[in-house]
């Protein structure tokens, strides 16, 4: 199809715990670089993996034991996770993460940073200091600094955090996504058009991409058509 000046809209309903959603969030960018003449816009929202865990965290061991019986029994599926991160370009260092945190917070963080236009940003450096750096995302401080280093106001962020704010709205967008039936992550939709669940590749995505477009411009919906999550 033809290049386009308007940004196609893409949502991606994901949260900054999920491995696949690391790794989901580096193969859409790939996904774009595949189709340089369609751009693409991206809106973050979020979504609760483990709603369960508490908001000041618990340690990685009980979270492991919980969810899958034993860290033993993790052992496999990380290896899985770190080799197609490393693929990817990314290190998910699973031997550094000793907290499980709730991520409420975290989502917080991006919807601030979204008004500075570092959403995006703010989801891969929180992303980063999980994964890669093994930070504690329950640490307020860890939080204070991820923001300050997409470009936000420190104290103005340790101030909301400290407060209830936007906590109702993040969690009202959270349900929203599982009331519209999405029980997995990373969930990408693609202009009010297509849906594609899970960590495609890159190539699975760009043509996702490029179906969407071609959807968004033969009914002349525009760019506002953004899925109603």
């Amino acid at each position: 199809m033809p290049a386009s000046a308007t940004p196609l809209p893409v949502v991606v309903i994901s949260d900054v715990v999920c491995p696949w959603c690391f790794i989901g969030k580096r193969r859409l960018e790939k996904a774009a670089a595949l189709r340089p003449d369609i751009p693409i816009v991206t809106h973050w929202r979020p979504y609760f993996l483990n709603p369960w865990v508490p908001r000041e965290g618990m340690s990685r061991a009980d979270y492991l034991t919980k969810k899958f019986g034993s860290v033993a029994k993790y052992d496999g599926i990380a290896r899985r996770v770190a080799m197609a991160a490393e693929a990817d370009g990314l290190v998910y260092a699973v031997e550094k993460m000793s907290r499980q945190p709730n991520t409420i917070d975290c989502h917080r963080l991006i919807a601030w940073a979204d008004a500075i236009g570092a959403a995006g940003e703010m989801k891969q450096r929180l992303m980063d200091v999980y994964f890669s750096e093994g930070a504690d995302l329950s640490d307020r401080q860890v939080l204070v600094q991820a923001a300050a280093d997409c470009g936000l106001d420190a104290a103005q962020v340790a101030t909301l955090l400290a407060s209830d704010h936007d906590i109702d709205r993040v969690t009202r967008e959270a349900k929203s996504a599982t009331d519209a039936g999405i029980d997995g992550v990373p969930c990408f939709i693609f202009g009010g058009a297509f849906a594609v669940s899970g960590a495609q590749a890159p190539e699975y995505l760009a043509d996702a991409i490029s179906r969407a477009a071609t959807e968004l411009a033969g009914s002349g919906a525009g760019a506002s058509a953004i899925a109603p999550i």
